[in-house]
């Protein structure tokens, strides 16, 4: 038997075996394989390859999913010459690849890859198709259900409008985390004991101060003529239940709180002392520390939309005429809901729930934060970081609510600056603080990437930072997640010397001389060159200065003044993956930012997270895709970005069962 004969009889009894028996081979050998080498770490929704035909399903795909992916490379094979395929020769840096090589020419990682491209090159196209169909439909799966819980600003603006209560008292609370780039992210929301016993001790002490010195009138609608009048105990539990949970309290919930209000008003021989035990108690309930769901049969759909208006537009609780519209059905349709919210966004608290929104994307919290040298910054400090972050709001909220392009946050040839941010960008003061100043013909900085407090926040203490720069603009501005050092690697800079005095580009580029550095610094110290004609703290600079410290006298042994060197700026840059992006400025960089659609769909990505409390799923992409464009048939007015959104069945669909809510806190006060 000739090798020809024999390649036919395996090339036949492998279209013998089922494709399902194929596929779970590619999910057991070649994706491990795959995750191996990390080609998903670029080759996702976010990753800085997410333009290209390769998309990984997520993390915690199924194995549908997955099975799925493996016939969807077909697209990357070449059926005539498999092992010329993208597939293989990309990863293998047989073709030019910006994630550099991945998989080892010649090795047995290779030959399974190869392997892979040879099934999909011999199966027919009509099987493929069919297998394709039927990992599809397998993989299908809802939304994932996302219990959120009131993030620290939304409880202390909602005790703030429940009890009239200012203490801020969520501020005492454990420390929230970021995860995709905000605070209120379903999976980083548990319930560890230590925010439980704050919980606990917080409404405690709220519920005590409501009645301290004999107020909390306001927060009963009625007038008791004893501790036991149950008429009046019964009206002050449905009312303010109502308002603690959002929503109207079933008839059990009500029982339950009775029992309680008279337990507590019998003991204390005082009504008050009855209702103070019930704020206590529903202060701790899941229903008050969680966002409201619509229940299992709808039934509380209308408050639930209300709920979801409020914390996104207000930032807090619903409002009084909020709870009507929900009560009277106002909330069912598509305009009324539109109306309802084009109402709130005309409410000042509108604008300071948006600037929480903002000042997570911008991490104003690491610009307060910063540090600088005290001797070679001498007037660096708390106001002029507060300055920094208001100039950056300021933009922000013109852009916003005068309906402008919102893409001119990164282009703008203006900005809003105090008396001291005209010193530090050498401009001539406003008349008053953060009045609009246009900046002179030809300038360099422009737009958000301009301002001194993402110029502060992206650079390190001493000196600028290209890495952290570009860093920033792909995860935040272009929602690419660029993938961490590989292990091992140092990540330290060459040393600078009186010898060999180098500016922090020369260094990076001798760094990223390590191939196992260079796929991922190509894709974001180029970004961060056009910005190195600004300092550390965001002043214009010609040159950079260089002080390079000096060994100590050979022969005092005395410290030696420190050497200064003055060395050329180059700041021509570009941005892998976009065409024609070659740039010289931050301003140009800021040009090229809002004209390209994947910082356009960025912002639209990142206001989806932040206002539905989680990452965008694969079933999200069509309702993205539709924001997108809303967005940009608006000429990129914010309002109406937020107005699709508002609308959007990701945002009005039904979260996770209430059942699972207490569950989440049942360790803690179970009694109450």
């Amino acid at each position: 038997m000739n090798y020809r004969t024999i390649r036919q009889i395996l090339t036949a009894a492998a279209l013998s075996i089922p494709a399902m028996a194929q596929d779970a081979n590619f999910a057991s050998k070649v994706y491990p394989m795959l995750e191996r080498a990390q080609c998903r770490m670029c080759h996702n929704d976010d990753g800085v390859s997410s333009a290209t035909r390769l998309l990984f399903p997520p993390e915690e795909a199924s194995t549908e999913a997955v099975r799925a992916f493996g016939w969807k490379l077909s697209a990357l094979v070449d059926r005539e010459a498999p092992e010329q395929s993208l597939l293989v020769r990309k990863p293998t840096l047989r073709t030019p690849h910006a994630g550099g090589e991945r998989i080892r020419r010649r090795s047995a990682e290779e030959q399974v890859l190869l392997e892979w491209a040879r099934t999909l090159a011999r199966t027919p196209e009509s099987e493929l198709r069919a297998a394709l169909e039927s990992a599809n439909g397998a993989a299908k799966t809802g939304r994932p259900p996302a219990l959120r819980r009131l993030t620290q600003s939304q409880y202390n603006h909602t005790v703030r409008d429940l009890l009239g209560d200012f203490t801020r008292p969520a501020d005492q609370f454990p420390q929230e985390d970021f995860l995709n780039g905000f605070t209120n992210q379903v999976e980083g929301q548990s319930v560890p004991p230590l925010l439980a016993e704050a919980y606990a001790s917080a409404g405690e002490k709220l519920a005590e101060n409501a009645f301290r010195r004999g107020g909390g009138a306001d927060l009963i609608p009625c007038k008791p003529v004893s501790a036991a009048d149950t008429t009046c105990r019964d009206q002050f539990i449905r009312n303010f239940g109502l308002k603690a949970f959002r929503r109207p309290l079933t008839e059990a919930e009500v029982r339950g709180y009775q029992a309680l209000f008279t337990r507590a008003a019998t003991a204390t021989k005082r009504f008050e002392g009855g209702a103070q035990l019930v704020i206590e108690a529903m202060l701790q309930s899941p229903n008050f520390l969680f966002h409201l769901e619509d229940g299992e049969a709808g039934q509380w759909r209308p408050y639930g939309v209300a709920s979801r208006l409020s914390y996104l537009l207000w930032d807090t609780m619903p409002d009084e005429a909020l709870f009507r519209a929900a009560a009277t059905g106002e909330l069912r349709g598509e305009e009324s809901i539109r109306k309802v919210a084009r109402r709130m966004m005309d409410d000042p608290r509108a604008r300071r729930a948006l600037e929480v929104f903002l000042a997570q994307w911008m991490r104003f919290d690491r610009v307060m934060a910063s540090a600088r040298n005290v001797r070679r910054y001498p007037d660096f400090g708390p106001s002029l970081l507060a300055a920094m972050t208001e100039e950056t709001r300021h933009l922000f909220n013109h852009l916003v609510w005068n309906d402008g392009n919102f893409m001119e946050l990164f282009r703008a040839d203006y900005t809003f600056i105090s008396a001291r941010l005209a010193q530090l960008y050498e401009l001539p003061a406003p008349s008053q603080d953060f009045q609009m100043v246009k900046y002179p013909a030809g300038s360099t900085r422009a737009g958000v990437l301009g301002h001194a407090g993402f110029l502060t926040l992206t650079g390190n203490p001493n000196e600028t930072s290209p890495t952290g720069r570009g860093l920033f603009i792909r995860e935040q501005f272009l929602c690419q997640h660029v993938p961490p050092p590989p292990p091992g690697v140092d990540t330290n800079l060459p040393l600078v010397s009186a010898e060999k005095p180098m500016t922090t580009r020369e260094r990076l580029a001798e760094h990223a001389s390590n191939p196992s550095c260079a796929s991922c610094h190509n894709l974001i110290d180029p970004i961060g060159w056009s910005l190195e004609g600004f300092d550390n703290i965001g002043r214009k600079r010609e040159k950079i200065v260089l002080r390079v410290q000096l060994d100590r006298d050979s022969v005092t042994n005395q410290p030696r003044e420190p050497k200064t060197f003055e060395l050329p700026l180059d700041t021509g840059g570009y941005i892998q993956g976009v065409a024609g992006s070659k740039f010289s400025s931050g301003a140009e960089l800021g040009k090229i930012l809002s004209n390209d659609a994947t910082c356009q769909r960025c912002v639209v990505k990142q206001l989806f997270r932040y206002a539905l409390g989680r990452h965008e799923t694969e079933s999200d992409k069509p309702h993205i895709e539709t924001l997108f464009q809303a967005f940009r048939d608006s000429g990129f007015q914010f309002r109406a970005l937020m107005l699709s959104l508002i609308n959007s069945e990701p945002f009005l669909g039904k979260p996770l069962a209430p059942a699972a809510a207490s569950a989440a806190l049942r360790p803690q006060r179970e009694g109450r």
